[in-house]
């Protein structure tokens, strides 16, 4: 039934996201927030078959699973799609939040800065 090895639209984003982090505007946004971001992101249907990654804005890294170093600042689950729309800021993330295409769990205020500013600006995708 479900193939945990679909690939997501998110999985080239966040990969794009690691290189990004890597550069000098990266390391800004690292030092600028601070903060660490667990995703959990589904292909077709909210808290199903999702994949988790932890975007460490802290350390300045990406990476898929759960955060281990504790508890992250905020979490979030969307569907694949939804993600997309949001990191490349075709939807303004307080619209999917209230439209009920985003969760939200932690801290409200670490969720804020988790905006489209934080990615690299879309290269053909």
């Amino acid at each position: 039934m479900g193939d945990s090895n679909q690939q997501l639209k998110s999985d080239a984003l966040l990969e794009q996201m690691k290189t990004h982090l890597t550069t000098d505007a990266g390391k800004e946004i690292t030092k600028k927030i601070g903060l660490v971001y667990q995703l959990h992101i589904a292909p077709k249907k909210l808290g199903f078959n999702e994949v988790i990654y932890t975007v460490d804005l802290k350390k300045g890294e990406v990476k898929k699973g759960p955060y281990e170093g504790g508890k992250p600042d905020a979490a979030f689950s969307f569907k694949d799609e939804d993600f997309i729309k949001i990191a490349t800021g075709k939807m303004n993330p307080q619209i999917a939040f209230v439209r009920g295409l985003m969760k939200i769990k932690g801290s409200i205020s670490a969720a804020q800065k988790f905006t489209p500013d934080i990615f690299p600006k879309p290269a053909k995708m």
